[in-house]
């Protein structure tokens, strides 16, 4: 799957009239000029100003979105919206924000939508999902759409039918990782860690609170809870590395049986360190050791066939 970087440089290309091997070259030298501070995402951006080129008041698609654009303006399907929420600011103020899926036929993000006035449209219903919105002004964030008191948001004439509403998962080195973005890399498990334990009500799965003999569910009080695993590795594909965190049903897919049979466990972890697998997840930033995860959500086994079809390309 080629990614957004990839239709962006093609894209500068066409307007540029110029050969895609050109706008490569021109990313490359601004990388390295810049001592590799900057993705080549940016540098791509900062190609595109030279050439003159904007797509500040062009609509673009979703798959050619860009970490750090700006005055992005798109038209989508509302696929999904939660419900709105009230939060104190730090002026102790109070205001909103509502967070909610937006789809063409092209991709789908997450959008969130911080402007009280706009919000009003979808309290009052007039947006709302299956609905086609028009956003203007918006700013790409950690791999969502973030509108402020400058965007704008309406109810779009446009009919989409046929929109991406699966999650997209994008193919990237780990060096690539941009946070807040879905992303898929094939890459070898170099560290697994022990697992660890926890419960989880049997009806919402959250997390259960054990209080004397019994657990308790936030929501559902007294409950028989469900026990659940949770574990972490170190992916390296050669561009870096970084830290990941599979649960319960994802780890059955990454091969490990009986978790709490030590001596089987530490047999199948021998044969999983060294191998090559394909991890798709969302990126996320670990609080605790400020670093970015991937919270893995399906393992695959490499496709052999396909990757000498690619290195032969």
């Amino acid at each position: 799957m080629t990614g957004n970087y990839e239709r962006f440089i093609e894209k500068i290309a066409k307007s540029a009239g110029i050969e895609k091997l050109d706008v490569e070259k021109r990313v490359e030298e601004k990388k390295s000029k810049l001592s590799g501070f900057i993705s080549k995402e940016g540098a791509a951006q900062i190609v595109a100003s030279e050439l003159g080129i904007s797509f500040e008041n062009e609509k673009l698609k979703i798959n050619e979105l860009l970490p750090g654009m700006r005055r992005i303006n798109i038209v989508g399907k509302v696929i999904n919206l939660f419900p709105v929420r009230t939060f104190t600011t730090k002026k102790g103020e109070e205001s909103k924000v509502v967070n909610f899926w937006v789809a063409d036929d092209s991709s789908n993000i997450k959008a969130v939508l911080w402007d009280t006035n706009h919000i009003a449209l979808i309290e009052k219903g007039e947006i709302k999902e299956g609905v086609s919105v028009e956003i203007s002004n918006a700013t790409l964030r950690d791999g969502e759409l973030h509108l402020g008191n400058f965007s704008e948001i309406k109810v779009s004439q446009d009919v989409l039918e046929e929109v991406i509403t699966e999650k997209i998962f994008r193919e990237k080195s780990i060096a690539e990782f941009n946070k807040g973005e879905n992303a898929s890399v094939r890459a070898f498990i170099v560290q697994i860690f022990e697992p660890r334990f926890f419960y989880v009500c049997p009806e919402c799965s959250k997390k259960v609170i054990k209080e004397g003999e019994a657990f308790v569910c936030g929501t559902h009080e007294k409950v028989v809870p469900e026990k659940r695993a949770v574990i972490n590795l170190v992916l390296d594909d050669g561009t870096n590395s970084i830290r990941t965190v599979l649960f319960h049903e994802v780890i059955k897919e990454l091969g490990l049986g009986d978790l709490e049979d030590a001596e089987k466990l530490l047999l199948e972890k021998q044969k999983l360190l060294g191998k090559e697998m394909i991890f798709s997840g969302n990126v996320r930033n670990n609080a605790f050791f400020n670093t970015p995860e991937l919270i893995v959500e399906s393992v695959k086994e490499t496709d052999l066939d396909k990757v000498i079809s690619e290195l032969e390309k």
